[in-house]
């Protein structure tokens, strides 16, 4: 009676743990990237008017505009990046397709040959490559991914790119703004506000990369904390000399 081998199912541990996290998805940089520039620019911007100006209506407003201003901003430009990257890489597509479709033979050796680089036996990768070259999409796919270092299936979306853009960067300007509008009148806890939320957001990046969440938190909070001290003394001096 001849015995049949099966293969051995994954181990219970690896088989949840192993799992990643999308790093392909369009949105997670230039959120991360809005929220950041949203809470050090707006109060950069608005602790150089109070530095210049005692009017705290004139703060207000530089918060307000400085908010619109820079979500709009960032959406129109992360927009236009994504989606001049995405156009390129449709472009090198169209290319490698017409390839496959003119030289289907030329590529299949292409890729066998790649497999051989990479220490597979030469009859086995010639068989590999012949296989996954019967299907033109998938033969697109695996080119795409060996040669360009991408997967045609999941390209960077530019609007969520700018919408993501735009949200966390309203967002993270109108922490500085909020004490004000809630009826602060000094610039103090505008600022301890930004502060705790440059310390919250990196704390938060954290989690999605390899870094302590202290670290993480500690060092936007110290740049945050340079750029707004750095434009309240030129605010100051400006203020003055005006």
């Amino acid at each position: 009676m001849a015995i049949i081998e099966t293969e051995a199912p994954l181990h219970e541990a690896h088989r949840d743990n192993h799992t990643h996290r999308d790093v392909n998805g369009g949105w997670l940089r230039p959120a991360v990237f809005g929220a950041m520039d949203g809470l050090v620019s707006n109060l950069a911007l608005m602790t150089g008017v109070a530095g210049g100006s005692t009017s705290q209506q004139a703060v207000v407003v530089a918060g307000l505009a400085g908010l619109a201003a820079g979500a709009f901003s960032m959406a129109a430009g992360e927009y236009t990046s994504v989606a001049s990257q995405r156009e390129l890489v449709e472009a090198e597509l169209a290319i490698e397709r017409r390839e496959l479709r003119k030289h289907p033979k030329d590529e299949e050796r292409e890729l066998a040959a790649l497999y051989e680089t990479r220490g597979v036996e030469p009859e086995l990768a010639r068989e590999v490559a012949r296989q996954l070259s019967r299907d033109p999409e998938q033969a697109l796919e695996i080119h795409a991914r060996e040669e360009l270092g991408i997967d045609p299936g999941d390209l960077p979306s530019p609007t969520v790119a700018a919408v993501s853009s735009f949200g966390s960067f309203a967002l993270g300007a109108l922490l500085p703004v909020l004490p004000y509008l809630l009826g602060a009148t000094a610039l103090w806890p505008a600022v301890l506000l930004a502060l705790a939320g440059l310390f919250g957001c990196g704390a938060v990046v954290a989690k999605v990369t390899a870094r302590s969440w202290w670290f993480s938190g500690l060092r936007q909070l110290a740049l945050g904390g340079a750029a707004a001290g750095v434009t309240y003394a030129l605010g100051s001096l400006f203020g003055a000399a005006v």
